[in-house]
């Protein structure tokens, strides 16, 4: 078992989302709860159709359960809660009259948007798990293989392959039918099929909704709210425009990133080619993990940085922009070259210079740390620990 860098407080109840077969189970179970708590949890798995039927038909049923304990369990875990939205009004209510803490993970926020959810609002502390980090593999990472394979948990247990093709392949379609086909989120599942894959084959560029309504022959409002079920189901981000005003950066079209790039691969069908290094390929799939990466460690060390890329009219073009209201703007320029290039570390340099109060870095796979043009060049992993402050 991996050890999450993630440690919620453990002084209240919590959500903790994240998409399908990022491990949010395994965590609660084998890592966030001790043993001796693990024995007085009261869990319930709504991913049974026959629990999930029950609460659904019954959400006071959950009062009547713990009523007949002889003793208040420490936590009640309610795996998949979007399933039965309504057992959220009962959670509200009992963290309120008996002072319970509860456990709420979940694979979509659809469905808990508004109604019930709404009632826990400062009452549960807001969690993401993501598939693991750099350095919650240690010594098992290995950059090529999860540029190639991903990083989600159970990909680390298969032995070949075959195996890990057959996992990946199969994480779409069980993504269709329990995400998006069991929740009834699309009237027709064929173009959003489709969509999967044009949307895998577009990952990490500026996104045209327009164009992909095209290739998959529905209209462009459908393609956009394509998307937002992406992300409402964790599969996927947006990645905004950065400009130094919210509202204006809201106008620009914003990258649309995958939550692994393994699921990515595996969407566009191209698990069976592979990636050299030195390929436009290797260099996208480069860039994908560490934008991930940045992603991932930003939520887990609470630093609350707004993720951004920036281009301006000219084409010169920052991967990244990490911003938040009293602190250094912060660009990074993603490479895949196993030697920094002086030339676009001083494109990169240009256009810190038209941004007030930043620092730039030059992120590749050099392990040599230099500084060029006061831009600081370091090896991709270093630069990450030094911008979010860790060891």
């Amino acid at each position: 078992m991996f050890q999450r860098l993630l440690k919620p407080l453990r002084s209240g109840s919590f959500f903790l989302f994240g998409a399908r077969g990022s491990g949010k189970s395994t965590f609660v179970l084998k890592q966030f709860l001790p043993p001796s708590e693990a024995g007085r949890c009261l869990i319930l798995d709504l991913l049974d159709p026959e629990v999930e039927d029950r609460y659904a038909r019954d959400p006071k049923l959950l009062e009547r359960l713990l009523d007949s304990m002889a003793r208040p369990p420490r936590w009640v875990v309610i795996d998949e809660v979007q399933r039965v939205p309504r057992i959220l009004d009962m959670a509200h209510r009992l963290i309120e009259s008996k002072g319970l803490k509860f456990i709420l993970t979940g694979s979509s926020a659809r469905k808990l948007r508004s109604g019930a959810s709404n009632l826990l609002a400062g009452r549960a502390f807001l969690y993401r798990l993501f598939p693991l980090t750099q350095a919650e593999l240690g010594p098992r990472f290995d950059l090529d293989a999860v540029l190639h394979w991903g990083s989600l948990p159970r990909i680390f247990s298969l032995k070949t392959v075959a195996e890990k093709r057959a996992y990946l392949r199969s994480y779409g379609l069980t993504y269709l039918k329990e995400e998006i086909q069991a929740e009834q989120v699309v009237r027709r599942l064929d173009p959003f099929r489709e969509f999967l894959e044009v949307a895998a084959q577009a990952n990490g560029t500026v996104l045209n909704a327009s164009r992909v309504a095209r290739q998959i022959g529905v209209d462009v409002k459908t393609v956009q709210s394509y998307f937002q079920i992406l992300a409402d189901t964790w599969a996927g981000f947006f990645l905004p425009a950065y400009h130094r005003s919210v509202r204006k950066s809201q106008t620009a079209h914003p990258k649309f990133f995958l939550f692994d790039p393994g699921v990515k691969r595996a969407l566009e069908r191209s698990l069976d080619s592979g990636l050299a290094s030195g390929t436009s390929a290797y260099g996208d799939a480069f860039e994908h993990w560490v934008v991930l990466e940045f992603q991932r460690l930003n939520e887990y060390a609470g630093k609350d940085y707004r993720l951004s890329y920036l281009r301006t009219k000219d084409g010169a073009e920052a991967d990244l922009v990490l911003s938040k209201p009293g602190s250094r703007t912060v660009l990074v320029e993603i490479k895949s070259s196993a030697r920094a290039d002086e030339l676009e570390a001083r494109k990169l340099r240009r256009l810190q210079a038209a941004v007030p109060d930043s620092a730039a870095f030059y992120l590749s796979r050099d392990e040599l740390s230099q500084t060029i043009d006061g831009v600081r060049c370091l090896p991709w992993h270093r630069g990450l620990a030094e911008i979010f402050g860790l060891r």
